[in-house]
């Protein structure tokens, strides 16, 4: 095996951050070099700076690592090649592009880069030769590396059933109601008194990403340009006392007529591109189809695949659009970090490294 390559975790206290430490602990292709916080965790041993909000232990190794300043100079002097971001959008935008420009390589989970024309935003299951943008970033940009980007968390969920749709039959327009986690929202996120016996039916920015965001990712490149996907997206956002895990309820109209017994069969056959399909956090089976009526459930089904499979469930004819379904993607894992890391591995093998 090849020595590993050194990465940072940007944002390495937050929920998403946490993440990252996580599921890189025993990564057999990274080490984590690098955790960076913001001024209030600057200098403290991890073990101090981070309030530990998963329910397997810290690895040893976070425990004593000191929580840097988040700047591309400390990055670079760490070692890191990659910098996986979990950054806030407005911090994103200025710290990202200053790593890229010091030849680190920044596979972020914020939105701040994600419309970009010349920016991947990738799912190796669904558009791994978007990865190519990457060369066009670099040259109009004059940086040695680049940004890769993961897409919203609902949108990643989404978009799975989406591509394995479009490809069989074609999609002209997408109805999806969320029921979104309150992980993602990060921490202390949403006060307690707002969502007990509640939910609440608007986050900020939500419906705008999660309308456009697939149209990218399954869009068409020509040459260094990416052709969105022409379908219709409606999106309705809701927030729900549910820790991890995003609940969709989506209705489509195909191009092609078919039964339910059909979609399900396409859903739970489908494959990653073949290039991607043997990396260390693929999804493995991509997704999986349900056929219990009452399922799938965030409590019984969002590990599934070690949280990275889509679980759909409820295929059936819908009176408006055609068909209908369920859908659970884990949100900080298939949907943040996981997300992150599986589109790092793409690019480590992409440039070689791998």
């Amino acid at each position: 095996m090849a020595e590993r390559i050194p990465v940072a975790i940007l944002g390495a206290t937050g929920t998403v951050g946490q993440r990252f430490v996580q599921l890189l602990d025993g990564h057999p292709w990274f080490e984590v070099v690098a955790l960076t916080g913001s001024a209030r965790s600057e200098g403290k041993p991890y073990a101090e700076a981070a309030t530990w909000l998963l329910d397997t232990p810290m690895p040893a190794w976070a425990r004593t690592m000191t929580v840097l300043p988040t700047r591309a100079d400390v990055v670079t002097r760490a070692g890191a090649r990659l910098a996986f971001s979990a950054l806030p959008a407005s911090a994103a935008r200025t710290v990202e592009p200053e790593l890229a420009a010091a030849g680190v390589w920044v596979g972020s989970n914020a939105s701040a880069y994600r419309r970009e024309p010349d920016v991947p935003l990738l799912m190796p299951e669904v558009n791994p030769d978007h990865i190519a943008l990457v060369e066009r970033q670099r040259r109009e940009r004059g940086w040695p590396a680049a940004i890769i980007t993961n897409p919203n968390c609902t949108t990643t969920g989404l978009t799975v059933p989406l591509k394995a749709l479009a490809h069989a039959f074609g999609l002209e327009a997408v109805m999806v109601v969320s029921l979104q986690a309150l992980s993602g929202a990060g921490y202390p996120g949403v006060p307690s008194l707002a969502i007990m016996d509640n939910v609440i039916p608007y986050i900020p920015n939500e419906e705008d990403k999660v309308e456009w965001e697939p149209r990218k990712l399954l869009g068409s490149l020509r040459g260094d340009e990416v052709e969105l996907a022409g379908v219709t997206i409606s999106a309705h956002v809701h927030r729900v006392p549910v820790l991890d895990g995003h609940t969709l309820a989506v209705s489509v109209r195909l191009r092609t007529t078919a039964s339910p017994d059909a979609v399900a069969e396409v859903l739970a056959s489908y494959q990653a591109p073949e290039a991607t399909r043997d990396l260390p956090s693929a999804p493995r089976p991509v997704m999986v189809v349900r056929h219990e009526p009452d399922r799938p459930q965030p409590r019984l089904d969002r590990m599934t695949g070690r949280g990275m499979t889509t679980v759909i469930g409820r295929v059936r004819p819908d009176p408006i659009l055609g068909i209908k379904f369920s859908v659970l993607s884990h949100n900080t894992i298939r949907g943040a970090a996981g997300g992150a890391l599986y589109n790092a591995e793409w690019l480590a093998r992409y440039l070689g490294w791998r």
